[in-house]
């Protein structure tokens, strides 16, 4: 059996949404759980955050599933219903749902549910994906208000750039434009506006990344912002190999010996969930001590340069992301973000995941 496994440690979601609240005491947490809590798994997920005051999830299934397990917090489906029979199981369950687009209203009224839905009003205030245009907002809020199938409204919109150059400011002051939504609760901060801009916080912010323990900039890691990684994926060298100056190892030839050198294999590949572009010098943990890769990752494998660890051998273990290799740094030596990596885990069946609480 592969040594290969992801590990979930619940004290860390604990501490990060801990961290979450230091940032943000005034609003409540409505905790991003989609693609299967980033990979970390979503029942488990939800246990250790079991403080936060909502769940946001994709899928229907996702929310029924949180409440069959007795999760009892608001629970909102980030993109709606994609079908009208959704709207009466979200209202049996009471499931909230978000609301960018006419036909969902239609959906609803169609439906006509026996117990009123809470809605989420999507607004586009830039992103330029979902939501209404600001200057129909009124008319939508109408509709809702009107409507003995609604229950509470919440107004929100989605920053395109909060963890880059452009900021909040132009998307926040066209949210804050438009008449008559301070009546209502807003919803409006992702993981990079609760860390930097405070005036986006209002009555619900939606941590994502930041929860996982990631960073939502690329020119920062979690520790920067003092998360802890939830998860860390693990592995052992399975072989090992000497290399003569010149020699290669791996697909490709892309990594040529500089020198005589010891070269570990390690049993995780792209398969798994490791990215195919990480270059050689991303970062690795073996045995306690960081080290490197080198070559090309193929399906199953990967390679580390053991030079400097004359003791590694067969069965000395490998850490390629977590407490000392953060995936915030594997992903930026790919060219690539830490959402993608955590989410690749859960993509692949090959990869057992641990669960270690408290």
């Amino acid at each position: 059996m592969r040594a290969l496994k992801a590990s979930f440690h619940s004290a860390a979601f604990s501490s990060n949404l801990a961290r979450v609240k230091s940032y943000s005491p005034n609003s409540k947490v409505m905790a991003v759980l989609k693609a299967n809590a980033y990979g970390h798994g979503l029942i488990e997920a939800a246990r250790a955050l079991n403080d936060a005051d909502g769940f946001s999830v994709l899928t229907l299934s996702e929310a029924i599933e949180l409440r069959e397990h007795g999760f009892t917090q608001h629970l909102l489906l980030l993109e709606g219903f994609f079908k009208p029979y959704e709207v009466k199981i979200c209202s049996l369950m009471g499931i909230g749902a978000v609301i960018h687009h006419a036909q969902q209203i239609d959906y609803i009224n169609q439906v006509k549910p026996v117990k009123p839905i809470d809605v989420h009003l999507k607004v586009n205030t830039g992103m330029n994906r979902l939501g209404f245009m600001p200057k129909d907002v009124d008319l939508i809020l109408k509709q809702l208000e009107e409507s003995p199938y609604i229950n509470k409204i919440v107004i929100m919109t989605h920053f395109s750039d909060a963890d880059g150059e452009k900021g909040v400011a132009s998307q926040l002051a066209c949210f804050n434009e438009i008449k008559g939504i301070d009546i209502y609760e807003r919803s409006v901060a992702n993981s990079a506006a609760i860390i930097k801009y405070p005036e986006t916080h209002f009555e619900w912010v939606r941590p994502g990344i930041m929860l996982y323990g990631a960073s939502p900039f690329d020119d920062k890691t979690g520790n920067d912002f003092q998360l802890k990684p939830v998860m860390s994926l693990r592995s052992e060298i399975i072989a090992i190999q000497t290399l003569e100056e010149s020699q290669s190892v791996g697909y490709g030839s892309v990594f040529t010996a500089p020198h005589k050198m010891t070269v570990g294999i390690v049993a995780c590949g792209y398969a798994d969930g490791y990215p195919r572009h990480a270059p050689s010098g991303t970062p690795l943990m073996v045995d306690g001590v960081i080290t490197q890769t080198v070559g090309r990752v193929s399906m199953d494998m990967l390679y580390v340069d053991l030079s400097s660890l004359p003791k590694a051998g067969v069965g000395s273990s490998v850490e390629l992301w977590g407490k000392g290799v953060l995936v915030d740094e594997v992903a930026r030596q790919s060219h690539t973000v830490g959402y993608e990596l955590l989410c690749a885990i859960s993509a692949s069946s090959r990869v057992p995941m641990e669960y270690q609480h408290g």
